[in-house]
């Protein structure tokens, strides 16, 4: 009787599935295409880097949702969207807007982004470390503290996008006018100290829309993309204007919604001593 020899089995691959590796691999896609636009601007190509910041964002805006459809939320992936965060909507719109504006003035020119990643930087850690405790209450995971680190990428860069479109138009005045360092140094202080504030502002994670605005909201949508393809740099400069007019409606709102937290809160106190008594 001749016997069969059983041939070793080879050994299982070990490893991370590339499934969970799928957001940190955009993560960084999104950290060289962020950090790219410093190499664009250092080579006067403001237009490219601005677009390299944007696509950027629109890759942050994509990757954490990846991670959670996909069940592969990590520590390492938080603390390296936070990093790619920091250098991409920090660093990179602070210098792309020292080079197109601000190195004229030198070092006095220079303290604008110093400032403006500073608080970047504080804006993140302050992030990081809230996600370390619950909010006080269930209405506060609905916004963010102080402007989140992308949309204060996109006002910082907006007095190169008003540039940028006056350069298209031929606007000697306003690209005089946008252009010159006490104007780019304002905004960038300006954003920073949004970044840094208290302020509450909505972070549109579960933000629900009625049902009669459903319609409106998604031509509003389609006319934004048609002026986004047709002039991008107009695009972002009136995104700009309708996210800084959308803070004082999301203060309201947080406001109103902790003024009734307050009195559901005060109602309960009322019950139970009733109870009790």
């Amino acid at each position: 009787m001749i016997r069969k020899i059983r041939r070793p089995r080879r050994p299982r691959l070990s490893g991370q599935s590339f499934n969970k590796m799928l957001p940190n691999l955009m993560t960084l896609m999104g950290l060289c295409i962020g950090l790219s636009s410093i190499r664009l601007a250092m080579d006067g190509h403001f237009g490219s880097a601005v677009i390299a910041i944007a696509v950027s964002g629109v890759i942050d805006g994509l990757d954490g949702r990846l991670a959670r459809l996909l069940k592969a939320t990590s520590r390492f992936g938080a603390e390296f969207d936070s990093l790619a965060d920091f250098l991409c909507f920090g660093v990179a719109p602070a210098l792309v807007m020292y080079q197109w504006s601000l190195q004229d003035w030198d070092a006095v020119g220079f303290l604008p982004p110093l400032m403006y990643v500073s608080a970047m930087a504080l804006r993140l850690a302050r992030f990081n470390a809230a996600l370390e405790t619950a909010p006080p209450a269930a209405f506060a995971y609905n916004f963010f503290t102080g402007v989140p680190a992308p949309a204060g990428a996109g006002l910082a860069l907006f007095p190169l996008f008003l540039g940028l479109e006056a350069d298209k138009a031929h606007l000697i005045w306003l690209r005089a006018t946008v252009g010159y360092p006490l104007i780019t140094g304002s905004v960038l202080v300006a954003v920073a100290l949004l970044c840094v504030s208290t302020l509450p502002v909505w972070s549109f994670k579960n933000f629900k829309v009625p049902t009669a605005n459903v319609l409106p909201l998604l031509l509003g949508v389609v006319i934004f993309a048609a002026i986004l393809i047709a002039d991008p740099y107009a695009a972002g400069a009136l995104l700009g204007i309708a996210y800084v007019a959308m803070l004082p409606f999301s203060r309201r709102s947080y406001r109103r919604l902790a003024a009734e937290a307050e009195e559901r809160r005060q109602q309960d106190i009322e019950n139970i001593e009733t109870a009790s008594a």
